[in-house]
């Protein structure tokens, strides 16, 4: 069966000069990746990225800006999925309940998506990379917070809100997002770094994120309560 997209039709398939492309485009990623995690990513130049690929630099170039833009491709990838999923959710779902269910149920999705690219473990891998090197990790960084900022706008378009005028659809995707920043940094801190248990530390951490912010702890901690 035919996948349809969002306007109902059967989306165009790629020529085969764009299938090329594509093909050319991934295994440069593949190839980044295989030696960022083996080598690391100072000692990756783009020389040996387009060697192992068998292309011209010219021809990397013409996929990629440099080595940051191709270190984090398939992130970028990732966070495109989670913006169409939330947008693809129901619109009288609150709006942190709309992201928590993009993510949880858009989670073996992504991953067909990605492994179109790269096998889940070298994407997976490279949040370890990333988290170890600091030229990756501000640039990861200072990309989270733009994308952050898209993230609001649509949270206040689905909700009928100006984001300029309401610091709700900010705030929410603040917390949302950092949510995910500690998960992503405990998952590559830990020993166990399968799809599994950073599917299930994220489930961990989202289904504390309403108790956190509106539960009382000291009470159900067994602390001492107010008289």
């Amino acid at each position: 069966m035919e996948t349809l997209d969002r306007t109902g039709t059967t989306p165009a398939r790629p020529g085969l000069r764009e299938l090329k492309k594509q093909r050319t485009r991934a295994a440069l990623l593949r190839a980044a990746y295989t030696l960022f995690i083996e080598r690391g990513y100072d000692s990756t130049t783009v020389d040996a990225i387009v060697e192992a690929v068998g292309v011209s630099q010219r021809t990397f170039f013409r996929y990629y800006s440099g080595k940051e833009h191709v270190a984090l491709g398939v992130q970028e990838m990732a966070m495109e999925h989670f913006y169409e999923a939330v947008r693809a959710r129901p619109p009288q779902e609150p709006p942190l309940e709309a992201m928590r269910r993009a993510v949880l149920e858009g989670w073996e999705t992504v991953h067909e998506t990605i492994e179109c690219v790269v096998p889940v473990e070298q994407y997976l891998g490279m949040y370890r990379v990333i988290e170890s090197t600091p030229v990756l990790l501000a640039a990861h960084l200072r990309r989270s917070a733009q994308t952050e900022e898209r993230f609001a706008r649509l949270i206040a378009e689905r909700e009928g809100l100006d984001v300029d005028a309401d610091p709700r659809p900010r705030v929410v995707v603040a917390v949302f997002g950092g949510v995910m920043r500690v998960t992503e940094r405990l998952w590559s801190a830990g020993e166990d770094h399968s799809v599994e248990s950073m599917r299930a530390i994220t489930v961990e951490y989202l289904d504390q994120v309403g108790p956190a912010l509106t539960g009382n702890w000291r009470d159900t901690r067994g602390g001492p309560a107010c008289p």
